[in-house]
């Protein structure tokens, strides 16, 4: 048992200094002690291709789990081998039974609907899910906006280690840069106060707070969404003000299409939908969807041609109306 915790605290170590969120900590260490408790404890350094598969297909088969949570515990697991017990596994060739992966084409709301939810969403949230819908991002991107991330002379907005690590821009909406140089000014006067009372600091990735140690104390590195009150981190146990929590924005707006009466499941990430489709109707070329959004490959981004002609078949006239 000694092995195995020194063996996480590894873990942990190596996803810090490389960035990752600490949601993904929480997620790949999870997935390890699962893999090396359906193995009977046994250190994973004993084990290789055959042990993978057996755990691997076990989660398809006997657990039912969807292909994505596959995927996170394979991630998981090639995250440990690679980066902390220096083994190649790609040279193992994984043949594991793969869960059914099914192909849905994304839920979007029509600028009616987004104009709903948003006018039944609490005042405070009303700029974050505009900056959603109004610039594509992810809910864990938003949340981790910092003042210096919005560029007010050239207008646009930085999102920086995003899902496929691959910083990338975005224009920044013009609707939205009153409320947004407002926001800025709320969260200095906020750090302002944090400091006065002997607070102050915010979270900076692992190497960028060895580098520049009192960053976390500057304006510019505070949070554009920080929380109403001081927090404890997780991992340093420091007391310091971190951004919105990602639960508490999607209730928030769970509540507000409730309140708008839309019979589709709304979750943060309809908004991008929306906002992908919504680009493409207007004739935005794919590959600047791609850029725009941050995808690798833009076969990714390809899912929303098929959004749109969905959409067209809805202008189709039946026989019966002929």
């Amino acid at each position: 048992m000694q092995v195995k915790r020194k063996l996480l605290d590894l873990v942990r170590d190596k996803i810090r200094l490389k960035h990752y969120s600490y949601s993904t900590e929480r997620t790949y260490v999870y997935w390890i002690k699962q893999y090396i408790f359906f193995h009977n404890k046994k250190h994973p350094i004993e084990m290789g291709k055959a042990e993978i598969e057996s755990y691997l297909t076990k989660l398809a088969t006997k657990d039912n789990v969807s292909p994505t949570t596959q995927n996170q515990a394979f991630s998981a697991i090639l995250f440990l081998y690679k980066e902390i017990l220096g083994v190649d596994v790609s040279e193992w060739n994984i043949q594991a039974l793969r869960a059914q992966e099914r192909k849905h084409i994304p839920v979007v709301l029509t600028k009616n609907e987004v104009n709903l939810v948003l006018q039944n969403v609490p005042q405070e949230y009303t700029l974050l899910v505009n900056l959603m819908y109004g610039c594509g991002l992810r809910m864990n991107e938003v949340l981790n906006l910092r003042i210096k991330d919005v560029d007010f002379g050239f207008n646009k907005i930085y999102v920086w280690d995003s899902k496929s690590l691959k910083d990338r821009t975005v224009p920044l909406p013009q609707k939205l840069k009153a409320q947004l140089l407002t926001q800025v000014e709320i969260v200095k006067n906020l750090h302002e106060q944090d400091l006065k009372n002997g607070y102050g600091s915010v979270f900076i990735p692992y190497s960028l707070e060895k580098k520049y140690p009192h960053s976390r104390y500057e304006k510019k590195w505070q949070f554009l969404f920080p929380m109403k009150s001081i927090s404890i981190d997780p991992r340093s146990k420091e007391k310091r003000r971190h951004h919105v929590m990602p639960q508490t924005l999607g209730r928030n707006i769970k509540v507000a299409a409730q309140k708008a009466n839309l019979n589709k499941r709304v979750t943060s990430h309809i908004f991008r939908h929306s906002y992908a489709t919504h680009l493409l109707q207007s004739g935005i070329d794919l590959r600047s969807i791609q850029e725009l959004l941050g995808h690798k490959s833009v076969e990714t981004t390809m899912i929303y041609t098929h959004v749109v002609s969905e959409m067209n078949k809805a202008k189709l006239v039946s026989p019966l109306d002929f």
